[in-house]
């Protein structure tokens, strides 16, 4: 047991070793300058990514913070706190360990950087290894689902083109949560342990919350599994109020270090909890199995609902906050509730991570074999938890001790918890693609914990009531079978590739993107302001440290503005009207990326200049087909021509194959 216990760590360091290796065969990343390293960083990772950089040249750390917090060097016209406002504590932890570490003089500041990121993608795989073992008894859990993650990696992380995405700092102390809340929801575990897993449930729950900003909408989904399973009283009630004091107390703490967070005030999970927490006192009495009880039940339901969306409809109206209403439309439409013509939420709608899953993702999951195990593996715990959930609504009470030969495996709550869990979180990832990276990783936990475990196996054998083989037996032969096959299966198939992956040496090199940064380097004025796609943006704030007008974030009502007025560029509107927009946001330089203006989308409709004619009813439809009008061109190709009024208001300075630089006149010549 100790030798296989020292194999947690390990595999996770393999996998860290794995992945920085891949990388380095990717990008060739040792042998590539500063700044063609940088630019593999894109859209919003660059930008988070700059602002570590910015903390590493600042005198001091808390002079580095200081900016961040009174940052205006950054967007213009604007002073944010972009600790705040961007989730910025990976980075100041990262500054703070590179600093003090002394690694200055060993290594580079980026390769420090990332080697954080790949040590907690170790430690993300550790959790998942640790959490299937302690489901199903045997290592063979953690071994199978260590081999469905990395063969499914498309599916399970985004680590491999976007490194410095909070996902990515977040979800291994996720990961670590649900480790140990597992093992907190055991029956049979010593005070000892439960303490530990209390304790580690506790910190792995509040860093997680500070990593992500969207992390308390994911701890609301658990904490929704948590609330039914302690509904049918499938657990014991005070773990459960245990977990939602660990809620509550991290949203304090939270709260009041990132900067008094009104978003953490306004989430659902506190009024959930709050509601939660205000019931307690009637879900005690209702238990007994009675039909009043039954009825209580019903009624404390319809109680915890009541409460916690009156309580934050009264939060979000006293509670100064911005309203994030392109959500709310997004949702509108996403559901066929509503139709729109705005440029933001339609953008939003043709993002691949917020379409319904493709037919690809089903078909890859298939051909690895974790897909149909895990569709064995739900359908039993879910009907087996269901069977428990029947017999305690008829009053009849839980094991105290369940045996291999009970076949009862739903009566375990931490089965009972994760399958809840993961089936809230598969309905999710059928609605929105980007949810697929949360729920993949689960899937390959709970398929492993289920092949390997014998009280599934008997839970099956006891419905089928099989008799000719002794069932026992039968089941403790399947546990150890049934993963070996997988295993060397997946082995014979998968493992040559994933050798030949760490063994080709990729390319990957962005001539024009590097020329570009390097004549804005030692071109463009320290006073400059650029404006052009959020995504370039970011990589010029990275490269260059020169201010921009928009940045590619989403969680902002002003950026997501910005970012629709700066995207006009690729419309068909007047030169004036371009560059009315363009001045009012201080700019001095202009960028046009032909790979935008000249876009052959896969699907109509979703090109950046399809939304911007359907926004600025530029569309006209007849007879069926749709296409753009307007009584001007199309601005990226008429700035082109070099004729008036373009010429007026633009001066070409630079361009190369991909990229169009026209300095914004601030002296206006109408000559023809």
């Amino acid at each position: 047991m100790t030798v296989f216990i020292y194999e947690i760590p390990i595999h996770g360091m393999m996998y860290a070793v794995y992945l920085s290796t891949y990388h380095e065969r990717k990008f060739w990343f040792s042998s590539r300058q500063e700044l063609e390293r940088e630019i593999t960083f894109q859209g919003d990772s660059a930008i988070y990514y700059s602002f570590y950089k910015e903390l590493l040249k600042a005198p001091s750390f808390e002079r580095g913070v200081y900016e961040l917090t009174h940052n205006n060097k950054t967007v213009s016209l604007r002073t944010i706190n972009a600790v705040q406002q961007m989730t910025l504590y990976p980075e100041l932890i990262a500054s703070v360990l590179y600093q003090a570490s002394g690694s200055e003089e060993v290594i580079e500041p980026v390769y420090f950087y990332i080697g954080i990121v790949f040590g907690l993608q170790g430690i993300y795989m550790a959790a998942l290894f640790v959490t299937s073992w302690v489901m199903s008894g045997t290592w063979l859990a953690g071994m199978l689902t260590v081999a469905w993650f990395i063969i499914n990696r498309t599916d399970t992380t985004r680590i491999d083109y976007s490194i410095p995405l909070r996902e990515n700092w977040a979800l291994p102390y996720f990961a670590c949560q649900i480790a140990a809340l597992t093992g907190y929801l055991k029956n049979n575990i010593n005070s000892s342990a439960e303490r530990f897993c209390y304790l580690l449930v506790s910190a792995s729950t509040y860093t997680f919350m500070m990593m992500w900003e969207y992390s308390h909408y994911l701890l609301f989904v658990q904490a929704v599994s948590l609330f039914l399973l302690d509904s049918f009283a499938l657990v014991q009630t005070d773990k459960v109020h245990e977990v939602y004091k660990i809620y509550l107390f991290s949203l304090f703490l939270a709260y009041l270090l990132q900067f008094e967070n009104p978003a953490l005030l306004v989430s659902p999970l506190l009024s959930l909890v709050a509601a939660l927490m205000l019931s307690k006192c009637l879900q005690m009495n209702m238990k007994k199995g009675t039909f009043i009880s039954r009825m209580l039940k019903i009624m404390y339901f319809y109680l915890v609902f009541t409460i916690t969306v009156t309580m934050n409809f009264l939060l979000k109206t006293f509670v100064p906050h911005k309203e994030n209403e392109h959500v709310l439309k997004f949702l509108e439409v996403k559901f066929g509730l509503n139709t729109t013509k705005n440029f933001t939420v339609n953008w939003l709608l043709c993002q691949e991570s917020l379409q319904t899953p493709s037919q690809d993702f089903f078909l890859r999951l298939t051909q690895s074999s974790l897909l149909p195990f895990y569709i064995l593996v739900l359908i039993i715990c879910l009907s087996s938890v269901t069977q428990v959930i029947f017999r305690r609504i008829s009053g009849e009470p839980l094991k105290e001790k369940i045996t291999l030969d009970d076949g009862r495996i739903g009566e375990r709550p931490e089965i009972a918890y994760h399958v809840i869990h993961t089936v809230l979180m598969g309905s999710l990832a059928m609605i929105l693609e980007g949810m697929k990276y949360l729920w993949t990783p689960y899937m390959c936990m709970l398929a492993a914990f289920g092949v390997c475990s014998p009280e599934l196996w008997m839970t099956l054998f006891k419905w089928l009531r099989l008799r000719a083989v002794h069932p026992i037996l039968l089941a403790l032969i399947l546990s150890m079978a049934v993963p070996s096959i997988i295993g060397f299966s997946l082995w014979k198939e998968y493992f040559p590739r994933i050798m030949t992956e760490l063994s080709e040496l990729q390319e990957f090199y962005d001539s024009d993107t590097v020329e570009l940064m390097m004549w804005v380097k030692r071109q463009a004025p320290v006073a400059a302001v650029f404006a052009g796609s959020p995504q370039l943006m970011g990589m010029i704030k990275l490269c260059t440290g020169w201010m921009v007008t928009s940045l590619p974030l989403y969680n902002d009502v002003d950026l997501l503005q910005r970012n629709e007025n700066i995207y006009q560029i690729y419309s068909k509107r007047s030169a004036e009207d371009i560059y009315k927009i363009l001045t009012s946001y201080k700019a001095t330089y202009l960028i046009i990326e032909d790979s935008i203006c000249n876009e052959v989308g896969p699907v109509k409709g979703c090109r950046v200049k399809d939304l911007l004619d359907i926004a600025n009813g530029h569309v006209v439809c007849d007879e069926g087909d749709s296409y753009a009008y307007s009584k001007y061109g199309r601005f990226c190709h008429e700035i082109k021509m070099n004729y008036s009024p373009y010429v007026n208001y633009f001066t070409r300075v630079y361009w190369n194959r991909s990229y169009f630089v026209y300095k914004i006149n601030t002296v206006i010549s109408f000559q023809s």
